[in-house]
């Protein structure tokens, strides 16, 4: 609830510290939650500070109520200026020299440049689905060899002449 009007606060996040458990609480403020004695409970809610308790280890029973008081949190923004409306010349000159955005086949062809699709694969993380896909698979390939040992590249013909080559080509050959 409010510090200052004592009102019951909804949509408060409730999320037990260091574990992937909480709730929220309902349209009065109230919410039920299973912990242990000892854990961190941290109450979060947009314009509200948020606060952290600790379970009491010396609690008689099995149920615990609380009254979680929370304080406003007060954000500065900084100073905004108004300025006039230009006048028609500014807007046309500003209109005229505006730089217009690619059409989407520009963007298309920049998007599918190698470079670009290389530095994209490399920083963006995977989807859902990605994730999900590659799952399956290692675990379908788990599942293949389940009960027995996976086979060693030392029994493959074609490892075997890879490796011939290089060693015909010296890449095997310390470098002076």
């Amino acid at each position: 609830m409010t510090a200052d009007s004592l009102k019951g606060l909804e949509s408060v996040s409730v999320v037990v510290k260091g574990q992937n458990r909480g709730t929220i609480t309902n349209n009065k403020g109230v919410f039920s939650i299973v912990v242990l004695k000892g854990d961190a409970v941290v109450f979060t809610s947009i314009g509200f500070k948020p606060k952290t308790i600790t379970i009491p280890s010396n609690l008689e029973g099995n149920q615990h109520s609380i009254i979680q008081l929370m304080v406003n949190d007060t954000v500065y923004l900084p100073a905004t200026i108004i300025k006039a409306r230009p006048s028609r010349v500014q807007f046309e000159r500003d209109f005229l020299n505006a730089e217009m955005p690619d059409d989407y086949i520009t963007v298309a062809r920049k998007n599918n440049n190698e470079a670009t699709r290389k530095l994209l694969v490399a920083n963006l993380p995977t989807d859902g689905r990605e994730n999900s896909s590659n799952y399956l698979r290692q675990t379908a390939n788990k599942a293949y060899y389940a009960g027995q040992a996976p086979p060693m590249n030392i029994f493959n013909p074609f490892a075997w002449a890879e490796f011939i080559k290089a060693w015909k080509r010296g890449d095997y050959k310390s470098k002076k």
